[in-house]
Parts: structure tokens; C-alpha cells; sequence
């Protein structure tokens, strides 16, 4: 039986590729913040920068994820009915694993579809359509491959992408705001003033470039990420068999094999995850892995 050892997978690794490719682009957002700073402080570039990373790290307390992580992913605290229900699964998973139960926090997303994901060092998401149609035992299979993305650490590059893609979001929205704004002067004034129509139509574009170059950043980052997330995704799934809850997992899949897929899911304003193979595929390896695996050996 394993235990709630956390290692880093290949996958853990590989995921560092979104990151890699938003740190450029998450610089130059930094730098348009730190300018006014620089205005009014002696702050140097790289001191502002660096303070910026490091407040990142605060997102692996789990008392943040359970407040500013959790609502980041438009998720909310169970309602004692869901606490029930979740809390009944998820004890059987973090006994199988010596795991203690308070160690991670549990929350749920409104959403039609089931689905769940987990995210930071201590946090799983489960949608509130999951825990009305699955049983104990599937949901358990369902959490025990979300605390296998703990345990393999697949969740620290995604916390982190999490936390570079904030200022780029920001900006990219304010950036397009404003071009409206510009636009809207333009046309309202420009049939007077041509010289302002043509100003007001310089700065839209200028604005339009800067606001589609952040979000080319985030839509890099963010093809990465799938291409790089099928293998957490298969490990994870190959972590829950040597837990022990590889059958419960699978009776999850199926049931939802035709209408959605259970994984790493995006959310309004998770714009960077890992993405996750079709359901088919997950099932197909499963049936292997619980041919092949002894999950107490």
C-alpha cells in the first residue's frame, strides 16, 4: 500500500515548460507595473520583480489556497451536505495513503459537467455535479487521483503558471478596455477633429498589439501546458491503481465516458492547466494497470 509520500514525477518536470514560456512575457508586465513605483520609490527593476515572484510563494499556504487559491478557480467552501458526502470518500483515500485529511483542503465548483482537478500543494476541487452523481466508492477513485497529482508534485508548475498569468491577465484586459475607450473618443469627436480621429485611432491599435501580445503569451503557455499534460494525467491514474483505488477510478470514467471527461479542467480564470487525455484513452490504461498492478505489493 503506498503512502502519502510526495515525490517528483517526470511529469512534475515537464510541466515547468508553460512557465518557462511565461516568464518573458510575465517581465514585460512586471516592468509596466514597477514604472510608476520607480516614479515615486528609488525600487530597483530586479528588486521589484523578485519581490513579485517571491509573494507567489504564499499561494502554497494552505490557509491562502483555502481563502484567495480557491476563489481564484471560482471555487467555494462545501455545504454540509457536500462536506458529508465529500469527507466520507476522501477519508478512505487518505487513510489508504496515511494521509491526514486535514493536510489538504476540499472545495466545489458549481458546474454541470464532472469534473475535478487539484491545484497548489493542498488543494482539491471537485464539481458540485460530481458529488451529486457519483457514488462513494467513484468518488473516492475520482479524489485518489487528485491527491496523485499532490504526490507527484504536478501541481507546483501549474500553481505557479497560476501566479506569473495574474499580471498578464490584468494587463491584457486593461489594455483592451482602454483601446475601447480610445475608440469610442475617436468616433465620438473625430467627425470634428480629424487630427484627434486619427490620434484616437493610433493609440486603439497601439493598445490592441500590446493587449494581443499578453494574451498570445497566455494562449502559448496554455498549448503547452496540453501538450505536456496527458502524462500527469496517466500518471496520476497509475498512482491511484497503487493506492488501491484503480477499479473505483475506472467505474468513474465510464460512467461519464460518454458525456465528459473527469481531470485537470479550465475554469474562467485558470487560464493555464494541464490538460487531459479523452476518457476512452484513461479507461483503455486502466484495464492494463489493474491487469498488470498489485496495488499492495
Amino acid at each position: 500500500m503506498s503512502t502519502a509520500k510526495r515525490q517528483v514525477d517526470s511529469a512534475a518536470i515537464s510541466a515547468l515548460a508553460p512557465v518557462a514560456a511565461l516568464i518573458p512575457i510575465w517581465l514585460i508586465a512586471i516592468a509596466i507595473f514597477w514604472i510608476p513605483v520607480w516614479i515615486f520609490t528609488d525600487v530597483s527593476y530586479p528588486l521589484f520583480a523578485f519581490a513579485a515572484l517571491a509573494l507567489g510563494i504564499v499561494l502554497f499556504s494552505k490557509s491562502i489556497q483555502r481563502i484567495f487559491l480557491a476563489r481564484l478557480l471560482n471555487a467555494r467552501k462545501p455545504s454540509p451536505q457536500e462536506a458529508a458526502t465529500l469527507h466520507k470518500s476522501w477519508r478512505r483515500v487518505a487513510q489508504a495513503n496515511h494521509a491526514s485529511t486535514e493536510s489538504f483542503v476540499l472545495a466545489v465548483v458549481d458546474s454541470q459537467d464532472i469534473n475535478a482537478f487539484a491545484s497548489g500543494g493542498h488543494l482539491v476541487v471537485v464539481s458540485s455535479y460530481a458529488i451529486n452523481q457519483l457514488d462513494e466508492d467513484e468518488l473516492a477513485g475520482v479524489l485518489a487521483h487528485e491527491l496523485s497529482h499532490h504526490l507527484g508534485s504536478h501541481t507546483i508548475a501549474l500553481t505557479i503558471a497560476q501566479w506569473l498569468s495574474l499580471p498578464i491577465l490584468l494587463l491584457a484586459r486593461i489594455g483592451f478596455f482602454l483601446q475601447r475607450i480610445a475608440e469610442a473618443i475617436s468616433n465620438t469627436f473625430g467627425s470634428r477633429f480629424a487630427a484627434l480621429k486619427f490620434f484616437g485611432l493610433l493609440i486603439s491599435a497601439a493598445l490592441t498589439v500590446v493587449s494581443s501580445l499578453f494574451v498570445a503569451g497566455l494562449v502559448v503557455a496554455q498549448a503547452l501546458s496540453s501538450a505536456v499534460g496527458h502524462a500527469s494525467e496517466f500518471q496520476a491514474d497509475h498512482r491511484a491503481v497503487r493506492m488501491g483505488f484503480g477499479n473505483e477510478l475506472l467505474t468513474a470514467l465510464k460512467r461519464v465516458s460518454d458525456d465528459t471527461e473527469i481531470g485537470d479542467r479550465q475554469t474562467a480564470n485558470n487560464l493555464v492547466v494541464a490538460s487531459h487525455p479523452p476518457a476512452r484513452e484513461r479507461i483503455a490504461q486502466l484495464q492494463i494497470l489493474l491487469k498488470t498492478e498489485d496495488p499492495f505489493r
